[in-house]
């Protein structure tokens, strides 16, 4: 008799959970929700809030800016679950844990997937405030599937040739277009943090192909991917980088929360647009 594989039996277990609170409803969508970007789930109608410390086998999110619930509802006239605050590796979990949250929605049925996060500018084209489409990523963390394989959930060696859906990508500029709101697109690398880069590592990145930079949602769009779901994500621009930079010069994580506090709104308003056009 086969066992149970106890990552999986963990997953379902933290799903039920949520099931029951959800009244069984499934989740047409996902939304990871970044620093500074959790108002967007104000947005979300008629609101179920799960905070993660009541879920069996849940990790809690000490992150700042990171408030650590699921938050199911109405946006864009589809019920959608999302997670207001995601879990970090730089705050001492192990991948498996970092994206349990998404593999319970994965169980929940969502059939797409949203990420979201604030991420420092390389691009010397870019401002703060600046709303980038991801449009590819570059990975310097450990990858979430090293292990024995899910077979469950997805194939040993998933295809990651567009790991952001090209037609969402689509639907995305021709919304943005219409409602007068001016992206940018780009590459965003992901590091382990909690460190803020050197000068050199920005350049480093800048030279290998990186627009912007931060230290998630590539783990989570890796698992979406081995899953089948569709993902788009969007960076919103927190602080840009200069070709040259005053010697006092520092990036401060307070000021990284305003940013994207100021840019949540439009995002928000995006993101709703394209769940309702899904």
């Amino acid at each position: 008799m086969k066992t149970m594989d106890k990552r999986v039996e963990r997953i379902n277990t933290a799903a039920e959970f949520v099931k029951e609170k959800l009244g069984n409803r499934k989740p047409a969508a996902g939304i990871v929700l970044g620093s500074g970007l959790g108002k967007l789930a104000e947005k979300i109608k008629n609101p179920v809030t799960i905070p993660y410390k009541t879920i069996p086998g849940f990790p809690v999110s000490t992150a700042i800016g990171h408030k650590g619930n699921y938050i199911a509802g109405e946006l864009g006239g589809k019920f959608v679950i999302a997670m207001q605050g995601r879990i970090h590796y730089y705050e001492g979990y192990d991948m498996e844990t970092v994206t349990l949250p998404i593999r319970v929605m994965k169980v929940l049925g969502i059939r797409y997937l949203f990420v979201s996060n604030a991420a420092g500018g390389i691009n010397f084209d870019f401002s703060v405030g600046d709303l980038m489409i991801i449009r590819d990523h570059i990975n310097m963390l450990p990858n979430p599937l090293v292990g024995p394989n899910m077979d469950d959930f997805g194939p040993r060696f998933p295809d990651m040739t567009n790991p952001y859906d090209p037609k969402i990508i689509s639907l995305a500029k021709k919304i943005a277009k219409k409602d007068g709101i001016e992206l940018r697109e780009g590459v965003y690398i992901a590091g382990t943090g909690p460190s803020y880069e050197t000068k050199a590592e920005w350049h480093f990145f800048r030279t290998i192909g990186a627009d912007a930079v931060g230290m998630s949602t590539v783990p989570e769009v890796i698992v979406a991917r081995h899953s089948g779901i569709p993902v788009f994500g969007m960076s919103v621009i927190t602080n840009a980088a200069k070709s040259s930079l005053d010697p006092d010069y520092k990036n401060d994580g307070d000021d990284v929360i305003k940013a994207a506090n100021a840019a949540a709104d439009k995002m928000s308003g995006l993101f709703a647009e394209i769940i309702e056009s899904l």
